[in-house]
């Protein structure tokens, strides 16, 4: 009797584990109470938002001239071949540019003619007896028109960085990686918009103005890469190179419904990119193709690279049946929206694909991705260079409460949005650095074991749709999805799963380990193989 009184003793919990247990499920409570209230929160927004700008929705026209719907390496392949000319190719994506950019406001600086004298001379060079061989090899991308964000240097073009005091800023010299483009042969036709210091989810700055989804107007293109991702998607350019602090080039891709990589840690010069003069490989930015198809991933990707290119395997052979895969719906961040059903589904079709492809697909939960926007803020803090001197062009050092002044007297020339990142910077308390650089360890430490050599991982791109112009303002944590693996510095894909009920595209994002950007690119070629790609705006 007494053993049983005993037995009977150790299982009531006692005074100091009921208090645990109350407080958290008292914890448990208030979290799902906000993630009720944000879900709530998130309706009413959209259905604001969908008052105003539901009536004004318009979409580029369709593509006339079917030489705008192919791959840049389909289109070097008819320029050497002599199938068609250079110039004429070049004159085609010029013309759309100018057909959809009073519409789109993407194009911000042009160069037409310079580049049509390039592809002139392009097809003089063919017309003799050069070897086709060696172009292939030395030149992929001979006479390929591209285009590149506004903020990526270009010789004799405009770099402004979107910043009203440096409005009339001509670069000198071209960045590394548009060098390395110019190189292979590929043709600069124009540059593209930004968010001013290409800090924000959305392409606006007080230069160009607001840039626009060539799907439907009345939504955003993202940020900062935005110009690129909407002209590539409109069929005005072939090619393109985009850049990705966290999330740079995949937000736009999303948004438009286009490919976009960004590269692992350290294969990319920075040199050129924003206002770095020079190369960096301590850094979370990462330089990437953006493209309609995805064959023309690989080859940008070893352009882009340079001579890094034995840091990855790009050479290498994949067998997708042979992958591990690893899938995760949601970050688990009460602060960003909920996962919508339509995401949910986007993620889950490729899922379902792969398990079918390879035998399953494994669920997981990152630890610590519920934090993945503070990670990233405080690994923001590590990078070079002081945004309070970088934003008046290094003349001098502004604050918030100097700036927040200056436009509540209509005197500022900055955006809201910069002004958003010098209130964060001055009035929020940082992170601790201790806490950051323990949680990022433990989650590269989990994703390493988890991927090593043969793994990726499928992970939500957004948690809802492409948002409205301005709507970003009410939902600044959803990029949480996206700035992880800057912050961890994993090589990630942006892959366009066709449109959503909308007409608006969707997508997922394709994650490997360090150095393994070959298993992405191969992955993004099976998506596009079984789901389509990318998908005409009009």
């Amino acid at each position: 009797m007494c053993s049983n009184a005993r037995n009977k003793h150790k299982t009531v919990p006692n005074q100091g584990s009921l208090s645990i247990m109350l407080k958290q499920m008292v914890v448990d409570f208030m979290k799902c109470m906000i993630v009720q209230i944000h879900w709530l929160f998130d309706i009413i927004v959209d259905f604001c938002f969908g008052l105003y700008y539901d009536s004004k929705v318009q979409r580029v026209p369709p593509v006339k001239n079917k030489l705008l719907l192919e791959s840049g390496c389909s289109l070097a392949k008819k320029i050497r071949e002599g199938t068609v000319s250079a110039e004429e190719v070049v004159r085609t994506f010029i013309d759309r540019c100018k057909e959809v950019n009073g519409l789109l406001n993407t194009i911000v600086v042009e160069c037409y003619e310079s580049a049509i004298k390039e592809a002139q001379e392009v097809d003089k060079l063919l017309k003799t007896d050069v070897d086709r061989e060696i172009l292939r090899k030395t030149k992929p991308y001979l006479g390929v028109p591209f285009t590149t964000k506004e903020s990526n240097e270009a010789k004799g073009l405009k770099h402004s960085m979107g910043m009203i005091c440096r409005r009339d800023h001509i670069s000198t010299e071209d960045a590394t990686v548009v060098g390395l483009l110019k190189e292979a042969g590929a043709i600069i036709i124009a540059k593209t918009n930004i968010p001013e210091m290409n800090l924000w989810i959305e392409s606006r700055n007080n230069v160009y103005g607001q840039t626009n989804n060539p799907y439907d107007t009345t939504r955003t293109v993202g940020g900062s890469s935005g110009g690129e991702g909407a002209i590539v998607a409109a069929c005005g350019s072939a090619i393109s190179i985009g850049s990705d602090i966290g999330g740079s080039t995949r937000i736009p891709s999303f948004c438009n419904g286009v490919f976009g990589h960004k590269p692992s840690e350290g294969t990319t010069s920075t040199k050129g990119i924003g206002m770095r003069s020079e190369n960096s490989r301590d850094t979370m930015v990462g330089v990437g193709p953006m493209c309609k198809n995805a064959e023309d991933l690989l080859p940008l990707l070893k352009i882009y690279v340079g001579e890094n290119i034995s840091m990855l395997k790009l050479d290498s052979q994949v067998d997708v049946k042979n992958l591990k895969v690893f899938y995760q719906v949601s970050s688990g961040d009460i602060r960003s929206s909920s996962v919508s059903k339509e995401m949910r589904s986007t993620l889950m079709k490729a899922v379902r694909h792969f398990e079918q492809v390879t035998g399953s697909a494994t669920k997981i939960k990152m630890p610590g991705s519920e934090y993945s926007y503070r990670i990233w803020r405080y690994w923001m803090t590590q990078e070079k260079g002081d945004f309070r001197h970088l934003i008046t062009n290094r003349k001098s050092v502004t604050s918030a409460r100097a700036e927040v002044m200056k436009l509540v007297s209509c005197q500022s020339e900055l955006t809201l949005a910069a002004i958003l990142k010098l209130s964060d910077m001055d009035f929020l308390p940082q992170e601790n650095a201790d806490w950051a650089r323990f949680v990022t360890s433990t989650l590269k430490k989990f994703l390493l074991d988890k991927l090593s050599d043969n793994g990726i991982l499928l992970y939500t791109s957004s948690p809802n749709s492409v948002p409205y112009h301005y709507a970003s303002y009410l939902k600044p944590f959803n990029f949480g999805y996206f700035c992880l693996f800057n912050a961890l510095r994993f090589p990630v894909c942006q892959v366009p799963m066709g449109l959503d009920r909308n007409g608006l595209p969707t997508g997922i994002q394709v994650v490997a380990a360090p150095y393994n950007d070959h298993l992405c690119l191969a992955v993004a070629k099976e998506l596009e193989r079984a789901f389509g790609g990318w998908v005409p705006p009009s």
